[in-house]
């Protein structure tokens, strides 16, 4: 599997990359082993993130959301979000 994400790093701003490995490439940015830009806004959440078969659709994707002005990605992380919680099973 290969992923394009949004880290919120801890300024508040927002990183876009891809990766093969979601979780680990997370871990390594915390750690200050991902991009010089997320090493220096530490400490980073995932905020978003989508999947794809293969890393050319995730680079793709990736530099689609790039070209998104700040506004627009918070809305696609905001409608991340309303479907999750929609999904969610009510008590």
């Amino acid at each position: 599997m290969n992923y394009t994400y949004i880290l919120r790093c801890g300024d508040g701003s927002l990183y876009t990359g891809w990766t093969n490995h979601l979780t680990k490439r997370v871990a390594d940015h915390n750690a200050g082993r991902g991009a010089k830009y997320t090493k220096a806004h530490l400490p980073v959440e995932l905020v978003y993130y989508e999947i794809f078969e293969t890393k050319e659709e995730a680079m793709k994707r990736e530099c689609a959301i790039k070209k998104l002005s700040r506004p627009q990605k918070e809305r696609l992380i905001e409608s991340d979000m309303n479907l999750l919680k929609e999904a969610a099973p009510s008590d």
